[in-house]
């Protein structure tokens, strides 16, 4: 199998990487913006393959996860003119292979189902939630091999900027602290980084303790940007994988 372009298109960032027949590569990631044109993503994954040392005629698919359907045409056009090959989307061309219990199939996201398989063909364990840390929190559901739903709450970064802007004197703040001890802040900007961090970490421990009283045992697995920023203080996270979403591109094409 040759080199496959993996893209997981989200509505802050996308972020693409290469895979071949010895896993994944490096994962680059981009602002995902309105303007975006075909010929735009084109000339930025041109760089990516030329700082990859790979032809753009070697890459044999463009696999993606998308949860912007205005960007789906963008990568269709972009593939076939820049890569010669043609646009997979996870869930409409590249068939997932979980039950999905949701009682509407179709408004489940791609990402959410594909990093769901990945942590599925993962672990062993019976009981899976699966938070991903994006423009939205969520956490989704696995028992056996059924996504059985989960919960959607707001995110760490879009809850950060909604303060900043809709406030005079609350600054965009780094989400840094300096310990897994939670402290009074003595200035702004530790007030809101201790707030946001040790905020959302106990959200995320609070929620998995509630949904663990209807599914025995669950082993919890974090993805996402900001995955590594809660799980140093988030006390039910069992294992980091920020580019869980890549790994269930790659595992199901390859399987496919």
């Amino acid at each position: 199998m040759g080199t496959v372009l993996l893209v997981d298109a989200g509505n802050t960032n996308t972020k693409i990487c290469l895979a071949d027949d010895a896993g994944l590569g490096e994962s680059y990631t981009l602002p995902t913006r309105p303007a975006n044109t075909d010929d735009d993503w084109g000339i930025k994954v041109e760089a990516i393959l030329a700082r990859e040392g790979v032809e753009p005629r070697s890459v044999e698919a463009c696999v993606i996860s998308s949860v912007v359907p205005p960007l789906d045409p963008l990568f269709m056009r972009m593939a076939r003119r820049f890569l010669d090959c043609e646009a997979v989307f996870a869930g409409r061309d590249l068939t997932i292979d979980l039950i999905n219990e949701y009682a509407r199939p179709e408004q489940t996201g791609a990402d959410i189902l594909v990093g769901c398989l990945a942590a599925r063909l993962t672990y062993d364990a019976a009981n899976l939630i699966v938070i991903d840390f994006g423009t939205a929190t969520t956490l989704a559901c696995v028992m056996g091999n059924a996504f059985k739903g989960g919960l959607i709450c707001p995110g760490v970064l879009s809850s950060r900027s909604a303060l900043a802007s809709n406030t005079a004197k609350l600054p965009n703040v780094d989400l840094r602290v300096e310990t897994d001890t939670l402290t009074w802040g003595r200035s702004t900007e530790e007030c809101l980084n201790q707030g946001l961090v040790f905020g959302f970490a106990s959200m995320i421990d609070g929620l998995v303790a509630k949904l663990s009283a209807r599914m025995d045992d669950p082993f919890v697995v974090a993805t996402g940007g900001l995955s590594r920023t809660i799980a140093q203080v988030a006390v039910s996270i069992d294992e980091l994988r920020p580019d869980l979403v890549m790994e269930g591109l790659w595992m199901a094409y390859y399987n496919r």
